[in-house]
């Protein structure tokens, strides 16, 4: 068992998630990559994320539908929201809802993994 900080991304774009993964390990985090919600849904270890990374838009289940999934069954995760076609009533709905930021693609690695800590710390919070 690890004791690094888990972050999951979920993206349907191969070079997306492979890319955030180098960064993400250059770091220190643990990641695990899904190229699919259903594929993450399926899996069911949501609590075992400190941070989870959702394209808002993927074929089958969109990001937003998975957090509402999350929300609708008690989970708690910290999400960060990934889009290249947002809009706001899209971000509005994702904050309200509890996610920590929505970051428009292509965005900067600084943006992103202050984002990530922010995740981390409240994933923490939310445990001790």
């Amino acid at each position: 068992m690890t004791d690094k900080p888990r972050v999951v991304v979920v993206d349907d774009d191969d070079s997306v998630r492979r890319a955030l993964e180098r960064l993400l390990r250059s770091v220190g985090y643990d990641v695990e990559l899904f190229g699919s919600s259903r594929a993450f849904v399926e899996r069911g270890e949501y609590e075992r994320a400190d941070c989870l990374v959702l394209d808002v838009r993927m074929p089958g289940q969109s990001g937003l539908d998975v957090q509402r999934l999350l929300i609708s069954a008690g989970h708690d995760v910290p999400i960060i929201f990934m889009t290249g076609h947002g809009d706001i009533p899209m971000a509005a709905q994702a904050l309200k809802a509890g996610a920590v930021d929505i970051l428009a693609k292509p965005f900067d690695d600084g943006i992103f993994l202050k984002a990530v800590e922010q995740c981390v710390a409240k994933s923490r919070r939310r445990r001790a």
